[in-house]
Parts: C-alpha cells; structure tokens; sequence
C-alpha cells in the first residue's frame, strides 16, 4: 500500500469523477470498523457472521475521504481501517443499479419518482468533496457508494477479492501529517488515478 503519490490539489478535477487504485480487474475501497469485524475480516478475507448484511455498507474509493469519516482510525467503532479489493464488473454493476441519494431536479422526473427509484435500487451513491492531507474539503467530489439487500450479499460474497487491515498505514500518514512531513505523508498515500468507467454507467449518478 505504499504506492507513490502526491497530495490532490484539484486544480484540474472535474466535478464528479471516480478515482481509485485499481488493477485491470479489480478496484480498492476502503472501510472502517470496530476491531472485533475489521481484524477477523482482514485475517480471513471474508467478513465475519457478525457482519451485519442486512444494513447497508458504504465502500469509498478516496482513502482521505475515509480518513476524514474515520478521524484516521481513532473514532470509535471505526478503529480498524480496511483496503477490500473487489471485481470491477461488481464494482460497475453497483453503480449501474445505484440511484443518487437525493433529489436532482431534470436528472429525476419528480421527486415521487426518485424516491420510488431509491426504495427499489440495491445501491445508493452521493458525491461527498474530497479531501486533502489535513482532511480539508476539496472543491471537487469523492464517491460513496452504498450497498443494501442484494448489492450487499454481492459484495461480501461475490465480489471481494482480497481484505487488508491498513491501520498502521492511517497511522503512519497521520503522524507524519501531524509532525508537518506532507511531503513524506503524500509519499505514502495509495495511489488513486481516475477509474476508466464508461460515461452511461455514470449519467444517472451525477448530482
């Protein structure tokens, strides 16, 4: 996980865009949960019977983004930070059956509809700014995807690939942010590039 990378400044970044580690077949995201679900997770791969698939999980590609929703590991019930690397086809089928997790006046034909689509769909998406190394938002916007019902099941299932416990990494970035080392803080950040996705997939999703 310590692919080379600098801070993201957003200067040249469209609104919306997904970006991401990613391999030719799959695509990083990220995690947080209390040790006992994140430590068995990252043993074995898979999540634990205690996992809750019933409720909806949210999986973030932007490493900052789930900084900023963790405190770095430190917010309770969020101490162990999880890479899950999963298939880019789940990956695009969740966003292909996602709806947006609002109301957008001329992408939704009325709010009745929206939320007729939002009951139905097994997977939700908001546009959160992104952030920067000392968790600042970004003018532009990083991808939440949720997952419910059989996007969920998909997913713990189906689609994941490989789970990493990358706490130590959190805390290795964050001492070194707080020590004013951005340079080397942004060394250690995972390398997210802009994930090649078709812009149908994503005309849906754009608030």
């Amino acid at each position: 996980m310590n692919d080379q990378s600098v801070e993201p400044s957003g200067a040249d970044e469209p609104k919306f865009r997904i970006r991401a580690r990613h391999t030719e077949a799959t695509v990083t995201v990220y995690q947080a949960y209390r040790p006992e679900i994140g430590v068995p997770a990252a043993r074995t791969g898979r999540f634990p019977a205690s996992w809750k698939r019933e409720r909806m999980t949210w999986i973030k590609p932007s490493f900052l983004w789930m900084m900023y929703r963790c405190g770095w590991g430190t917010k309770e019930g969020q101490e162990t930070v999880l890479a899950v690397e999963i298939g880019r086809d789940g990956f695009e089928w969740a966003l292909r059956h996602a709806c947006l997790s609002h109301y957008v006046s001329g992408l939704h034909a009325n709010q009745a509809a929206w939320k007729r689509e939002l009951r139905q769909a097994p997977a939700r998406v908001q546009w959160d700014p992104e952030r920067d190394l000392h968790l600042n938002a970004l003018p532009h916007r990083s991808l939440q995807l949720g997952l419910a019902g059989e996007a969920a099941a998909r997913y713990a299932d189906e689609w994941i690939v490989g789970i990493e416990d990358v706490t130590p990494l959190a805390t290795e970035i964050h001492a070194s942010v707080r020590a004013g080392d951005l340079d080397r803080a942004a060394g250690l950040l995972p390398e997210e590039r802009p994930y090649p996705v078709a812009d149908e997939v994503l005309a849906h999703l754009r608030a």
